[in-house]
Formats: structure tokens, sequence, C-alpha cells
């Protein structure tokens, strides 16, 4: 017995999706992918066969998610974030294997982004609405522009964190270990 919502209107051809999610009208979702638990697909989505969801993953209206994407737990996809997986496309013409794409755990994307494949977003990270990612994005850092640079670290909360790494917000503090942020 299925334990997930999907609208009458919506095409999944998978049925590996978790309990509790919700894919809404005019989404298509292919037969390999894999959707969590408790994730929320927005209308006029399209899933392709190698992507990965994990749980509680939010994907608004308009996104479409290429083979080679994998998306972790609880993260959140704006409206009309925009993923690639080739590099070097070409009308009929396939690479052997897509580039990989990997958005860990907690990150955010913000409407309009396009994420340029073979990249991974990091932990707690935040990209801006409308930026163009080119490289792999630090854990707890915020992003923006085109192409987007480092804006701010950020706390796991997404507050920006004071000059001593220390968040205004829930008081957190952070140190940086090789160029990298980690809570204390």
């Amino acid at each position: 017995m299925k334990s997930y919502f999907v609208h009458p209107q919506a095409i999944v051809e998978t049925n590996d999706i978790g309990d509790d999610s919700r894919i809404w009208a005019f989404a298509h979702v292919l037969p390999n992918a894999k959707i969590g638990s408790n994730c929320n697909i927005n209308d006029h989505t399209f899933i392709e066969n190698d992507v990965t969801l994990g749980d509680n993953v939010t994907i608004k209206s308009g996104v479409y998610i290429w083979d080679g994407v994998t998306i972790e737990d609880n993260v959140f996809i704006g409206p009309n974030v925009t993923f690639t997986n080739d590099l070097r496309p070409r009308s009929k013409q396939y690479p052997s294997e897509f580039l990989e794409t990997m958005i860990k755990e907690w990150a955010s994307i913000g409407a309009n982004s396009t994420i340029i494949a073979g990249n991974t977003i990091g932990r707690y990270a935040m990209i801006g609405a409308g930026s163009v990612v080119t490289k792999s994005i630090p854990n707890n850092t915020l992003w923006y522009g085109n192409p987007a640079v480092f804006q701010s670290y950020i706390c796991n909360c997404g507050e920006k964190l004071k000059e001593l790494l220390e968040c205004p917000e829930c008081h957190k503090q952070y140190s940086l270990e090789c160029g990298l942020i980690v809570e204390k």
C-alpha cells in the first residue's frame, strides 16, 4: 500500500518513493528516480532516471533535475532552479556518463539559480536567487551573483556569522580549520 500522495495529473513512473512524500500536478518522475520520505515536489517539475532525492527535500515549481544529480536530506530547491549535466552538449550526442552534481544536506538554492554540472554544494550552504554556480561551494557559506561569489559564512540556522564566527541569532560558534568552517 502506497503511503505517499501523487496528484492525479502527475506522471510518476517510479515506485521508489518514501512515506509521506507529495508529488503535485504536472510533475513527471521517470522510472529509476529515487524519492525519499516526506519530500514535496511541486507542480511543473521533471525528475530524470539517475536522480536521488533524500528525505525532507522541497522542490519548488519549474525545476528540472537531470541524470547525475543527487540531493541529500533537508535540501530546499527554489522555483525555476536549473541544473545541468553536460558541459559540452550537442543534439543527439550523449556523453558516456553524465557529470555528477551533489547537493549536500540542509543546503538551500534560491529561485532562478543555475547549477553547472559536476559541482558540489556543501552542507548548510546557501545560494542566493539568480546565481550561477560555476564551482563547488563549501559548507556553511553564502554565495550569490553571476558567477556566484563568496559573500559570508553562515550558521546552520541560516544567519550570517559575525566577525568572530558567532551566530547573532542562536549563538553557535564556529572556527576555521584548513580554510573550512566547522562548528565548535
